[in-house]
């Protein structure tokens, strides 16, 4: 097993997966995983959604459509449009396992204020972080490539739809997992000095 200062220096997002399948059992062993990371209260305030290959299709095009237009607001060319979505498309409908992270702020303190509302959203937002960063340091410490698309917050109300999400399911990031590519090679990361993120005081 990969010591965890291994795994934490060598992950990188991979994005060309081969299309061998991914035990189910595996793919729960990093949910269950990705379910120890700190989060407020004591609580779990996130879901995974695991995506089936026949629906697919259907989330990929009420994402698209919804790119579209936010696109073609900001005055985008159709021609580049047709590019962007269609590269989206492709990697929502060839992952070998596809997992839609949602928040599930259900958990959170009624404050009465919006300013501790707001708070206690963001610390809940953190968590989810937590949790995606668990998961695919798990994945890459069991031989698998991941990456996230941050698409869904986008159009979160599309994705819900598509996918006929229970209520209270917050649509927030995609996880595509597999085994690598053939060939695939992680690139190297320029060096990370300390100094230039701590500060002092």
């Amino acid at each position: 097993m990969m010591r965890l200062q291994e795994a934490i220096a060598s992950r990188r997002s991979v994005r060309r997966l081969s299309t061998r399948p991914v035990p189910p059992e595996l793919v729960e062993q990093l949910v269950a995983t990705a379910c120890t990371a700190p989060a407020p209260h004591h609580s779990r305030p996130w879901r995974f959604v695991r995506i089936a290959p026949e629906t697919r299709a259907t989330l990929a095009a009420a994402m698209a459509e919804a790119w579209r237009r936010d696109l073609l607001a900001d005055g985008v060319p159709e021609e580049k449009i047709r590019k962007l979505t269609a590269r989206s498309e492709r990697r929502i409908t060839t992952a070998p396992v596809l997992l839609l992270a949602c928040l599930t702020p259900t958990e959170a303190r009624p404050w009465p204020d919006g300013r501790r509302r707001a708070a206690e959203r963001d610390m809940f937002v953190q968590s989810l972080g937590a949790s995606l960063q668990n998961l695919m340091l798990a994945a890459h410490a069991a031989g698998l490539g991941s990456y996230l698309m941050g698409a869904p917050l986008f159009c979160a109300d599309a994705v819900a739809a598509a996918l006929q999400l229970p209520a209270g399911l917050e649509p927030a990031f995609l996880v595509a997992l597999g085994y690598p590519a053939d060939g695939f090679t992680r690139p190297p990361r320029p060096e990370i000095r300390a100094e230039d993120f701590l500060i002092d005081r």
